[in-house]
């Protein structure tokens, strides 16, 4: 199980990881490992001036692939909270088997985030061109196989495992991309949204989503929202809500069509040690932004230090402290802050 409010376990078969961005500054994975959570984590770390820090070793652990296979009861899985899956670090073959797994165990919403787009763009492509077959199997069908395989054969490196059969494959049918995989990126300022968001729009995802967090900075999100179409062809100026909830046309009453976008948001503040200011408009920003667009936001905490317009002097920022040191705690939240919204699964 787990504390991060968005998921109900996380599951780490790969651990380590290396510093890409500022929101790296104050890694708690890093601290986590360094103390020695468990022994696959022992050396991973160094410790320096400012406290530990990756030493850029990251490790594969075969033996945790089967994990998910055993839980029977639907789950949000966060996958790798201790490392970033698409690590340069981590080969194709092992971000493929762990891909397979997530085909295999279609009752999970798997939930991926990553600090390097590029690399998850460029896996996209590799795994679709091992269809060698296309019609035949799916790249989900294909590695769903091989992890499943690897799993029961000792955990032997993807390609050594031999023919591609096994009871535990998923749907020959099915969809690529996989539909209970969420996709995401980590930004932390408007320069690392303008830099990862493009990218993420641009690779195959069931859902997209951006985790600002830590919160470090402003951002606008507005430029890859979606953008809503009627399917017949009208251009509203108002859209309705319909009595289920549902959003529809204001000239014809059709429900609307997404365009390409996010799909999620999740907004956090930063907590630990050294933890810097979150300023709480920020929030407030990307939940108007996010009701605007139709956009889901997800209010993880307002973190160690979240401050608010000073009432009295302008241009000035008073710290707004909160019981819960996170600041994880909605009863401690001001007005019009505790949004705890999920995105519209996919058909």
């Amino acid at each position: 199980m787990t504390k991060i409010e968005w998921c109900d376990a996380v599951w780490n078969p790969v651990v380590g990881c290396s510093r890409v961005s500022a929101g790296c500054e104050n890694c708690y994975a890093e601290r986590v490992a360094h103390r020695g959570m468990s022994e696959q984590h022992r050396g991973l770390t160094v410790l320096g001036r400012k406290g530990p820090r990756w030493t850029g070793e990251v490790r594969f652990l075969a033996e945790r692939l089967e994990e998910p296979l055993r839980w029977r009861k639907p789950r949000r899985v966060f996958v790798n909270s201790m490392s970033d899956l698409f690590h340069e670090g981590v080969s194709d073959a092992q971000i493929a088997a762990v891909f397979g797994v997530m085909a295999a165990t279609p009752q999970h919403t798997y939930q991926i985030l990553t600090k390097r787009p590029e690399r998850a763009r460029a896996f996209m492509s590799w795994i679709v061109a091992q269809d060698r077959e296309p019609g035949e199997c799916t790249p989900g069908l294909l590695h769903a196989c091989a992890a499943a395989l690897a799993v029961e054969t000792q955990h032997h490196p993807l390609g050594d495992a031999g023919p591609l059969h096994t009871e535990r494959c998923a749907d020959p049918a099915g969809r690529w991309p996989l539909p209970n995989v969420w996709l995401g990126v980590s930004v932390e300022d408007q320069a690392t949204a303008d830099e990862r968001i493009p990218v993420l729009l641009e690779t195959p995802a069931a859902i997209r989503w951006v985790s600002y967090e830590p919160a470090i900075g402003p951002v606008d999100l507005s430029p890859w929202m979606p953008l809503w179409t009627c399917p017949g062809g009208h251009e509203p100026d108002v859209w309705n809500l319909d009595p289920a909830g549902g959003i529809v046309c204001g000239d014809c009453g059709a429900p609307k069509i997404d365009g390409a976008g996010l799909n999620w948001i999740v907004v956090g503040g930063e907590s630990g040690p050294g933890a810097r200011p979150f300023d709480l408009a920020w929030a407030r920003w990307v939940i108007a932004q996010g009701r605007e667009a139709g956009v889901a936001v997800f209010v993880k905490q307002l973190g160690a230090r979240p401050v608010v317009d000073h009432p009295i002097e302008p241009g000035a920022l008073l710290e707004a402290k909160t019981a819960n040191r996170k600041g994880a705690d909605p009863a401690e939240w001001p007005a019009g802050l505790c949004v705890r919204q999920w995105p519209e699964a996919t058909s």
